[in-house]
């Protein structure tokens, strides 16, 4: 079930690609495996995934010896500075940088394993009150900041749109996140590439794709319906 879902999932990436003429290699597919046990991991794996995002460092401390070592593990949850130190030699991107204090923790931590993280901003570009993430007009101010940081490598943008039942209800999301990421590109900031968009989820990655979007997180529909009781 999950390689036929990884399927589809990639087939609607290429479908909503070519609505927009981008090269579908421009988009890589995060396949979410929050809650989910090893072995759902491991038949993904055998159908060609080999980017994780996680929500919890837990579950990447838990998951990460027990799968194959050519798999890049994304923190793609809210992270907190004191577990930084946990996945600072682990992580191959941190999605979810939404102040300069974890911005300086991810940067003492991985000075300590001689490594530059990929890390992208996460903007919350709605305001939605119960979501992390930076107001737009925070943004550039604290890549001014963090420009300096030898050890972090900033990729780009990220944001979690609202849940909406008609996707299209986001689109505007997606633009405003791609116009901040081609703002900030302007300003030629050094040490700070907007080569990365993190958006898009299982029930808006289409739209998001539409939008510019380089990286979707797809979880649901890949691994189906989460389990919350673990």
């Amino acid at each position: 079930m999950i390689a036929e879902n990884l399927e589809q999932v990639r087939n609607n990436i290429k479908e909503a690609c070519m609505a927009v003429e981008r090269d579908p290699s421009e988009v890589t597919l995060v396949a979410v495996s929050k809650t989910k046990p090893v072995e759902m991991l491991k038949e993904a794996y055998d159908a060609g995934a080999r980017v994780f995002g996680e929500n919890k460092v837990q579950e990447i401390m838990d998951k990460y010896d027990r799968l194959p070592g050519d798999i890049q593990w994304h923190m793609i949850g809210h992270l907190q500075r004191n577990k930084v130190k946990y996945i600072a030699d682990k992580a191959a991107m941190i999605h979810s940088v939404d102040s300069l204090r974890l911005a300086e923790a991810i940067e003492q931590e991985a000075a300590k394993h001689q490594r530059r993280i990929p890390i992208l901003i996460e903007v919350n570009v709605a305001e939605e009150e119960s979501k992390f993430g930076l107001k737009t007009s925070e943004v550039i101010p604290l890549l001014e900041t963090i420009s300096e940081f030898e050890h972090l490598e900033v990729k780009g943008l990220m944001t979690i749109a609202p849940y909406v039942e008609n996707p299209e209800d986001n689109r505007q999301i997606f633009r405003e996140l791609k116009k901040l990421s081609v703002d900030i590109t302007a300003k030629n900031i050094n040490n700070i590439t907007m080569s990365v968009l993190s958006m898009g989820m299982t029930g808006d990655y289409q739209v998001a794709v539409q939008e510019g979007s380089t990286m979707v997180r797809v979880g649901t529909g890949i691994f189906g319906e989460r389990d919350y009781k673990h």
